[in-house]
């Protein structure tokens, strides 16, 4: 889906929360984005798979993919621009990814800026950390996990190994690999 041309530029922070250390991201998007493509920004930023449900929660409101069979009202994420949100500088959103993982993002308004000239959007400009591979068990399951395989000893080290593809690094991140998945997914959608 288009957007319009942006009138300005938000920078927001989306962090995981209850993990220490914090996994986050600093992300540019324009403010004529709907959360619809906010949540397309937050997947590839953070390496989430996009296979699950997902829900922005704004001053009591909720915001997705609406249901008809589920019996809370979900608005539809597709149909809010960035701008109309009732937020300001240090203010933040939530953001619920995985419903049986369970995980929570605060993301917060750091910034507004004018568009630069020469600037693509949407953008990652800084992160740190790994997220947590899909289906991991959320938090805790995370924790058992990360110790699983730091452990060559432990039971189940070498099935969650495989489980994961032979690695995983907590610590990797890579703002200019990002930033090459959110430039492939975003000049396909613009076609």
């Amino acid at each position: 889906m288009p957007s319009e041309r942006p009138d300005n530029i938000l920078v927001l922070r989306v962090s995981l929360e209850d993990i220490e250390p914090r996994i986050w991201r600093r992300i540019q998007v324009p403010d004529s984005f709907t959360l619809k493509q906010l949540h397309r920004v937050i997947q590839i930023a953070m390496g989430w798979h996009d296979s699950h449900l997902h829900e922005f929660r704004i001053g009591g409101e909720r915001y997705g993919q609406p249901d008809p069979e589920d019996e809370e009202k979900v608005s539809d994420e597709g149909t809010v621009l960035l701008r109309n949100l009732p937020f300001s500088i240090g203010g933040s959103v939530t953001y619920a990814y995985d419903f049986g993982d369970d995980w929570q993002h605060q993301v917060l308004l750091e910034e507004i800026q004018k568009p630069g000239s020469e600037a693509i959007y949407p953008a990652c400009n800084a992160g740190e950390r790994n997220a947590p591979p899909e289906d991991v068990g959320g938090t805790v399951g995370y924790t058992e996990f990360l110790a699983a395989i730091a452990d060559p000893n432990h039971e189940e080290h070498d099935s969650l190994l495989e489980w994961i593809g032979g690695h995983f690094d907590p610590e990797a991140f890579s703002v200019p690999e990002t930033n090459k998945r959110l430039r492939r997914e975003f000049r396909r959608a613009a076609k």
